[in-house]
């Protein structure tokens, strides 16, 4: 991404070619998947700090080039969108309930935000089926985000990390290397995420109060919500490996 950017504030221009298959390994834990994600998200936040004034007074583009770098390409989609996903699903919605003089219009909650997500999902009709447990992951992956973004923004003690992403090939390789302990390890620590247990009962505590005292039927998205919360948190997602 730095290349990237450095290339483009040079003039340079960028063919995308879109018809190429090319064969990749995801990460298949949560663990290695979230460290992932954490790279992917502190990473360009901390970019856009060290390069904010190189991409202001470069006088080889245009302003508009400028404008579209820091305001569309940094600000908006790798740091705003983590944000907003988190705070306005996962903390604005389910406090609404909490506090029920703050009215949230339909619009705002319910309509702009799935033209936004079906729109985003038009590229991949394939997998249009797997579009609500997409929107309920990708909520639960918006903390992490978030996190990480601001890490980035602040040049926290975690910027710098870089943990390669374990593959499954690689997993299996290292376990069969290794000689077999008499004692296996416990994995229940790498299994819990205190964070996204936390999170969870917030939407289910919020859930019951709107089934209980609400005038509204948000209750039937914050189950579904604080259930992906506690899946993630309680690490049924991902493969694990067995020692």
């Amino acid at each position: 991404m730095d290349l990237a950017v450095r290339a483009s504030l040079r003039g340079w221009k960028f063919l995308f070619v879109g018809d190429l298959a090319v064969k990749n390994e995801l990460p298949s834990t949560f663990k290695a998947y979230r460290y992932q994600q954490h790279r992917w998200s502190c990473g360009p936040a901390n970019l856009f700090r060290k390069m904010l004034k190189e991409i202001i007074m470069c006088e080889r583009v245009s302003i508009w080039k400028k404008w579209h770098v820091i305001y569309a390409f940094f600000f908006v989609r790798k740091i705003i969108a983590h944000w907003v996903t988190f705070f306005f699903y996962c903390i604005v919605i389910p406090a609404t309930i909490l506090v029920p003089e703050v009215h949230l219009p339909k619009p705002l909650a319910i309509y702009l935000p799935a033209c936004i997500t079906i729109l985003n999902a038009a590229s991949t009709l394939r997998s249009i089926h797997l579009l609500v447990f997409w929107i309920l992951f990708e909520n639960v992956m918006s903390l992490h985000r978030s996190k990480a973004a601001i890490i980035g923004l602040l040049e926290a003690n975690r910027v710098n990390e870089w943990v390669v992403t374990e593959k499954l090939g690689n997993t299996m390789k290292q376990k069969y290397n290794t000689k077999v302990s008499k004692r296996p390890r416990s994995r229940i620590g790498e299994r819990i995420q205190i964070l996204e247990l936390m999170v969870g009962m917030y939407l289910l505590h919020c859930a019951i109060y709107n089934i209980l005292f609400g005038h509204n039927h948000f209750f039937i998205y914050l189950l579904l919500q604080a259930g992906a919360f506690f899946i993630v948190g309680v690490g049924y997602v991902g493969t694990f490996v067995p020692n």
